[in-house]
């Protein structure tokens, strides 16, 4: 089969015919390229700036409850949630706000802060964390059915021990000691021999109504 072979002179007439065709595509292609690595750019500097304010205010906040300023914290608290939700300084600011105001025997504020973290924790571990330190707060309340609810549809993210301790302690203040030895029999299995909390959730365990003494 016979064919023709271009020459140069002939390849480089059709490159040039056609970049005039398809000029204006070129230059709008490009544009949108450098628009686009521009935007990208801007929108990280921004990110960054985000967090490192954040991450500001979230030292702020730690300096306040050092000199036990309560109420300077609770401000700064609420502007980490208002500001920065969408880092995880708000969620981490509002459980050590609830520590701080349960260290205080105020549970209205301690409640308070963890519904806020658990609400504003994107979905992991930080999500389960908040949602088991709230669990505990409710428990503490004497909601153990709340508890119970919200720890059945956590995350499935870490802390199982915990997790599974907690679920005892909602059903024994419920009453379902069955389903609380149960709890609490899962939670050792996930707790190393040396585990610091180890022996209290053993202690939990046996000291269920019918519970059998067994050594930690």
């Amino acid at each position: 089969m016979a064919f023709d072979v271009l020459d140069e002179h002939e390849q480089g007439e059709l490159v040039q015919k056609w970049l005039r065709e398809n000029a204006l595509s070129i230059l709008i292609g490009v544009g949108l390229g450098l628009v686009l690595i521009f935007g990208w750019q801007q929108w990280r500097s921004h990110r960054n700036a985000h967090r490192l304010d954040a991450a500001t205010q979230y030292q702020v906040f730690s300096d306040d409850l050092a000199k036990k300023d309560a109420d300077g914290a609770k401000v700064i608290a609420a502007k980490l949630q208002s500001d920065y939700a969408d880092t995880p300084y708000a969620v981490l600011a509002a459980m050590r706000l609830a520590s701080d105001a349960a260290a205080r025997g105020d549970n209205a504020v301690a409640n308070k802060a963890l519904q806020d973290a658990y609400e504003h924790a994107g979905i992991g571990a930080l999500k389960t964390l908040a949602g088991l330190n709230l669990a505990r707060s409710q428990i503490a309340q004497k909601k153990a059915q709340d508890a119970l609810t919200l720890l059945d549809k956590l995350p499935e993210d870490g802390y199982a021990a915990l997790r599974d301790e907690l679920r005892g302690d909602a059903l024994t203040a419920l009453g379902r000691s069955a389903d609380a030895r149960k709890a609490y029999t899962d939670a050792l299995t996930h707790l190393d021999a040396n585990a610091a909390n180890r022996a209290f959730v053993q202690m939990k365990l046996d000291n269920l109504p019918g519970a059998e003494k067994k050594s930690s």
